[in-house]
């Protein structure tokens, strides 16, 4: 029985994720479901990659968080649009959380929409949002169990962020165990090892964005 409703739940969650997608689609805006667990660097990872392609692309930006307004306010200074979803308690964020926060966003002026995902490493990977391709930070300071331990946020992901980098020196962590791990689960899986406090590999991953994303506006 939990089953039936645990894939009701998701069928419903899926044709309003369509629902986004088609709307965005006409918009002419490509979007981005940025996951992890906590403390790993999605708003940091967003404010160096706003900073670096801001000027070559209009970007909004959706919060989601249980609680709090602290990472919009950030991103709200480096002057994008942004709105902040507060979930009371769940673990993710759902389609129809996404579809009411995109009536407060000017779609039409956007090309690419960022989803700040709440942090975790389980219930954001099930559920679809309307987003073209979902990104997933890991940063260093969580070992290199993780990829063997949640699975699914490795297969879901086409994008993996190796966040933290410049502490490789003082972790006991082997950063190649991660890369094998992550790439047995999802052998298409791109990764780009960054350090958000220093900007090394940002260069890299925004290239790539640029690169392998498209929008178009109507």
């Amino acid at each position: 029985m939990k089953i039936k409703v645990t894939t009701k739940i998701l069928d419903a969650n899926d044709r309003i994720a369509e629902e986004n997608k088609k709307i965005f689609k006409n918009a002419g805006i490509f979007v981005i479901n940025l996951m992890s667990s906590p403390g790993a660097g999605k708003t940091s990872l967003l404010e160096r990659t706003i900073q670096t392609i801001k000027d070559k692309v209009k970007v909004g930006v959706i919060e989601g968080d249980i609680t709090g307004t602290t990472d919009a306010e950030r991103i709200e200074r480096l002057g994008v649009p942004v709105v902040q979803i507060n979930t009371e308690g769940a673990c993710h964020l759902d389609a129809n959380m996404i579809a009411e926060a995109a009536k407060d966003l000017p779609l039409n002026d956007l090309d690419i929409l960022f989803i700040e995902n709440v942090g975790n490493l389980v219930c954001p990977a099930e559920f679809k949002v309307g987003e073209d391709l979902k990104v997933m930070i890991l940063s260093l300071t969580e070992g290199d169990d993780k990829p063997m331990k949640y699975p699914l946020m490795f297969q879901e992901s086409s994008v993996l962020i190796l966040n933290k980098i410049d502490l490789k020196d003082y972790l006991d962590v082997d950063i190649e165990k991660i890369k094998k791990d992550s790439l047995n689960l999802n052998p298409k899986l791109k990764i780009f090892e960054v350090s958000c406090k220093t900007g090394q590999g940002i260069n890299e991953w925004t290239e790539w964005l640029l690169t392998n994303i498209s929008w178009k506006k109507p």
